[in-house]
């Protein structure tokens, strides 16, 4: 690939060329990027326990966690390098990555070159803060928190459609067949990418970049009083939906036995919801309420659905709790990076917001562990009961700043 081809019209030159919105493009960046994601997700534990890898659940467990570890680690690295080389670069080779490893893994014929294509993954992929420095690059402060809902809403909207499209193809072609759709369909966003998206990054930040050097930004980052107390807040956040998210299904199955499928409708229900408050609903919002009442209105949201949820007797009652979680959730996943977007200059927007992701990354790892934990120690409905706690500290330590 040309070195020259990175060298592309900047956004404003873009814009007068009539050309498509680069909000627009990169919404649809990461909207493809997590269609994959979404394909891949619910079949791959289904894979893994296949006669191929005969992996037991406790592996399974390492193989989907994997992928948020090694995120938390290459993260912000990423970020980093992108304030360095250009947003643009970091995109196109991190979604390379992610069809590569799609690939891997579709064609594996161990366990552990599954497990090694998952890390891959994890390591390439990163690129969610990178897209949402991206987004601070080209966006007003004022209209960051907008912008930053399309994210969100490609969020719910790859979980809408992946995962039914990845049922349809595992169905019809097998198991394995999700694998080399998603790493096509990575391809693709890649040709996108490299033919219509513009470079959104005016200064390079010239810093070198090293491991160490990176570490100890990333340390320095959070121990700045109020960004720092904002990425914490966020992975408390992330922590409760991580751990939600990922005892659903058994909570689902056990306590009103519902099927795969059954439980696939619910997923979708609510990526729904989430796709429509971030990608609408909070632009409108923010015009009228300040960004931080929205916020601790997510988390009231948050704390009353989760405690509730252990008592939902019917499917009504279910669906009004999960809508509230999905509303509760938006707002508070949207309208945090927001406000950590604000408190950093131009020229870290990228390091700042990886920092951010992998904290979230991290959350997502422990979430399952802890949640997995608690389902068998104790009863279904004990991890909500967990994330409505880790949510009233999240709202305690919010409410700890007066800004």
């Amino acid at each position: 690939m040309p070195s020259q081809s990175f060298d592309m019209p900047d956004v404003e030159s873009r814009k007068r060329g009539g050309k498509a919105s680069p909000l627009l493009l990169i919404f649809l960046t990461v909207f493809i990027d997590l269609i994959g994601f979404g394909i891949v997700i619910p079949i791959l534990p289904l894979y893994a326990s296949s006669p191929t890898f005969q992996a037991s659940p406790t592996a399974i467990g390492w193989l989907v966690g994997s992928f948020s570890l090694a995120q938390f680690i290459f993260t912000p690295l990423l970020g980093s390098i992108s304030d360095r080389v250009g947003r643009r670069p970091v995109l196109l080779l991190s979604v390379l990555g992610t069809s590569l490893a799609f690939l891997m893994m579709g064609l594996a014929w161990s366990f552990p070159v599954l497990l090694i294509a998952r890390i891959f993954d994890g390591i390439t992929g990163g690129n969610i803060g990178t897209a949402q420095a991206y987004i601070a690059d080209v966006t007003k402060p004022e209209e960051r928190a907008k912008g930053l809902g399309l994210i969100g809403a490609a969020f719910g909207l790859g979980f809408i459609f992946g995962p039914a499209i990845g049922g349809v193809l595992s169905h019809h072609f097998g198991l394995s067949s999700p694998f080399y759709f998603s790493a096509a369909l990575a391809l693709v966003n890649a040709i996108l990418i490299y033919f219509f998206l513009p470079e959104s990054l005016r200064e390079r930040n010239p810093a070198q970049i090293n491991l160490t050097s990176h570490f100890a930004r990333v340390w320095q980052a959070v121990r700045r009083p109020v960004l720092g107390h904002l990425v914490l807040i966020f992975f408390v956040v992330t922590l409760a939906f991580g751990t939600y998210q990922s005892t659903f299904a058994l909570f689902a199955n056990a306590q009103y036995h519902y099927t795969p499928d059954q439980i696939g409708y619910l997923f979708a229900y609510v990526g729904i919801i989430g796709a429509v408050v971030q990608g609408g609903l909070v632009g409108r919002l923010v015009k009228h309420v300040s960004e931080r009442s929205l916020m601790l209105s997510g988390f009231l949201i948050l704390i009353a659905s989760f405690f509730a949820a252990p008592y939902a007797d019917s499917l009504t009652f279910l669906l009004i709790v999960l809508g509230m979680m999905s509303v509760g959730g938006a707002l508070a996943s949207n309208l945090l990076p927001a406000q950590i977007s604000r408190r950093a200059a131009g020229e870290e927007q990228g390091s700042i917001l990886g920092i951010t992701q992998s904290a979230g990354s991290l959350a997502r790892f422990i979430g399952p562990v802890w949640g997995g934990m608690l389902f068998n120690a104790f009863n279904p409905g004990a991890p909500f009961i967990a994330c409505g706690i880790l949510t009233v500290i999240a709202l305690g330590l919010a409410l700890l700043r007066s800004e």
